[in-house]
């Protein structure tokens, strides 16, 4: 039975703490079973005609949400106002904010604010952002983080009533909380990954050539799944990554239109050494490590082949992704870059459902955070509308949601008194989520009251830096994006095993989560 957080009381919640022995096994049963039940949830799935895209991206180090929505107004208006400059200080942004419409987006008001209004605004560095939410393709998801139960108040985390994540405030810790979606327990897999075991089966077997996820940014655990076929082909945002010594796509080795697939070697020391190599791993191997191990490489390198011609269909399609890109130039903005490209060549990677992650680093600001963060917002608001007109240009915006995930946030206090001064680790923190299919122009979930310490109404988790208890978990809001993706109601406690201890995302008006239409 899930609970609600304002019927879940103490004693039904030691209740349930009694029973947390049951957990340590269930984490357990569920890596051993997870891939014979997933199988078989695959099989139930009907619709494989249809093709959609999911883009995860990971603000590596604690985006600071405090200042990506800020109350707008003046504090002599606006209790909410007054409360932000007062615990922001020399942190607060008074000019520049793109104001936001929020007349539908009330219910963010009524837990922590007793329904009463407040002017919200995008930072000064984000006008693209403000403008693809009024144009109803962008929204905004308040104060969501790693829970392992619902905190009902204040109070009961004082008193340590309910079970926390691990580690909270560790970077390294509530990253792979995010990933996974499980952080009070180990875990073997990221939420990327089980979804990928479980629609692969079903939107991407016959004509597939690659594998369900991609991505732009290396090795990472949200993508981890437990089947092969969800291994994450990992490249870089120019082309794919080729064996060294060879050239660039085997430029110096091969001859013009060859492939691994269908070779052609030049006569020189480069070719007839990638022959000599390509030879060897197509053999037979008695040694099963020496057969395994040249496998891989085979896989790889057909992997190669077909990311190589997706790119060079996409090219040809005649968008210029250049253009579209042309107002952003950095790390975030090429792997974006990258993601369209793929997304346009499509076609030629055979698959119905892709799961792409992009990751930028930079968020954990400890001084000169006003700049620093700034010119963040400059990179990632720029970035999201490139993404945007460019998929738009293909023609599969509306088949794209793009989504954010941090560490956490960064405390509502400054480390100092410095003129620029910095922020420290902290929780819950606001998303945002972007695509044709989202139910945009609105923001979703809780606003947080902006009180620190133990002020009447606040959910500061730690002494007085104003470190957000969130109000929503990692789970359910992970929930809404898994289902639009494909995964049915029956197979979302194999996802997300936690999800079915708070409010369903679903079922219920109090998590406020209907960002994206049922399907």
């Amino acid at each position: 039975m899930k609970k609600s957080s304002k019927t879940f009381s103490r004693r039904e919640f030691i209740r349930q703490a009694a029973c947390a022995g049951v957990g340590l096994g269930l984490t357990t049963m569920v890596n051993q079973l997870a891939p014979l039940r997933l199988a078989n949830a695959a099989m139930a799935q009907q619709d494989v005609n249809d093709y959609k895209a999911l883009i995860c991206i990971f603000l590596s180090g604690g985006n600071d949400s405090n200042n990506l929505i800020i109350p707008s107004g003046t504090a002599a208006s606006s209790d909410l106002r007054a409360d932000y400059e007062t615990g922001r200080a020399q942190l607060s942004i008074s000019s520049g904010l793109h104001n936001l419409d929020i007349s539908q987006s009330g219910a963010i008001f009524d837990k922590h604010h007793g329904g009463t209004t407040h002017t919200l605004g995008v930072h000064p560095n984000g006008p693209e952002m403000a403008k693809m939410y009024s144009d109803g393709d962008l929204a905004f998801v308040c104060n969501v983080g790693s829970l392992a139960f619902p905190i009902p108040s204040r109070q009961d985390f004082v008193d340590g009533l309910v079970p926390l994540p691990q580690s909270l405030y560790s970077h390294s810790d509530q990253t792979m909380q995010w990933q996974t979606s499980i952080p009070d327990q180990q875990f073997t897999t990221g939420w990327g990954g089980r979804i990928a075991d479980l629609l692969h089966g079903s939107y991407n077997v016959d004509s597939s050539r690659v594998s369900m996820h991609i991505s732009l940014n290396g090795v990472n655990t949200f993508q981890r799944g437990m089947l092969d076929t969800s291994s994450a082909f990992s490249m870089g945002t120019n082309s794919v990554t080729s064996l060294k010594g060879f050239g660039n796509n085997y430029a110096s080795a091969y001859n013009t239109g060859a492939t691994f697939e269908s070779p052609d070697y030049k006569d020189n020391l480069q070719g007839h050494r990638l022959q000599t190599l390509e030879s060897l791993v197509k053999l037979t191997h008695a040694n099963l490590m020496e057969e395994a191990y040249a496998n891989k490489i085979i896989t790889a390198r057909s992997v190669e082949d077909a990311v190589g011609e997706a790119i060079t269909y996409a090219d040809n399609t005649g968008v210029d992704f250049g253009a579209h890109f042309s107002a952003v130039s950095s790390g975030l903005a090429n792997q974006l870059k990258m993601v369209a490209r793929l997304i346009a060549g499509r076609s030629v990677l055979g698959n119905k459902r892709q799961v792409f992650f992009v990751s930028i680093g930079g968020y954990d600001i400890h001084k000169n955070h006003l700049s620093s963060h700034a010119a963040l917002m400059d990179e990632l608001s720029k970035s999201l509308s490139a993404l945007r007109s460019a998929l738009i240009d293909i023609g599969d915006w509306d088949k794209t949601v793009a989504f954010t995930a941090s560490d956490f946030s960064r405390t509502f206090t400054t480390n100092g008194p410095n003129p620029d001064g910095g922020t420290d680790h902290a929780w819950g923190s606001h998303m945002v989520v972007a695509g044709g299919p989202v139910l945009g122009g609105k923001i979703y979930g809780h606003f947080p009251a902006l009180k620190v310490g133990d002020q009447v109404g606040s959910i500061d988790a730690s002494g007085t830096r104003g470190r957000w208890i969130p109000d929503t978990a990692v789970d359910q809001y992970s929930a809404v994006l898994a289902r639009w993706f494909g995964v049915e109601t029956s197979a979302m406690d194999e996802i997300f095993p936690n999800l079915g201890r708070f409010d369903d995302p679903f079922t219920s008006t109090n998590p406020n989560l209907a960002f994206l239409p049922a399907v």
